[in-house]
Parts: C-alpha cells; sequence; structure tokens
C-alpha cells in the first residue's frame, strides 16, 4: 500500500486509506504509535511503553499473588 506524504497547514501528513484502518482497527481520535525496528517502521494502535509496563504488572503480580491477595481482604 503506498501512502502519499501531503502538505498539511504548516505539517505533511498522510491519509490513511479506509481498508488499513480497518485492518488496524482504528478510528478518527485513536492513536497510531510509531516504533522503528531492524525491518524499517512500525506502525501500531498498540503502545509498546504500555504493553512493557502490563508484563512488569504480570511479572510482579504473580510473585506476590499472596501478598495481593492479603491487601485485597
Amino acid at each position: 500500500m503506498k501512502l502519499k506524504i501531503r502538505k498539511i497547514g504548516n505539517s505533511l501528513g498522510a491519509s490513511i486509506p479506509k481498508e488499513l484502518l480497518e485492518k488496524l482497527m482504528v478510528q478518527e481520535g485513536d492513536s497510531l504509535y510509531v516504533t522503528e525496528t531492524a525491518e524499517g517502521i512500525l506502525l501500531s494502535p498498540y503502545d509498546p511503553e504500555f504493553a512493557e509496563v502490563m508484563e512488569a504488572a504480570k511479572d510482579v503480580s504473580s510473585r506476590y499473588k499472596n501478598a495481593l491477595k492479603k491487601l485485597a481482604e
């Protein structure tokens, strides 16, 4: 798929075709995250920093399951 860069006010932007928006499952007002990878640029609706934090939270919750259960009482 090819995107064309256009001038939008004092900035540049690209229109994302409807088909790609549907594949990304995003709509107007949603955020997309840009990540640089070894293969190039990755455009995704998923925040890699949030995923990293959630992974750490999962680790903590499994490690301290009993303590968290006591705190919840």
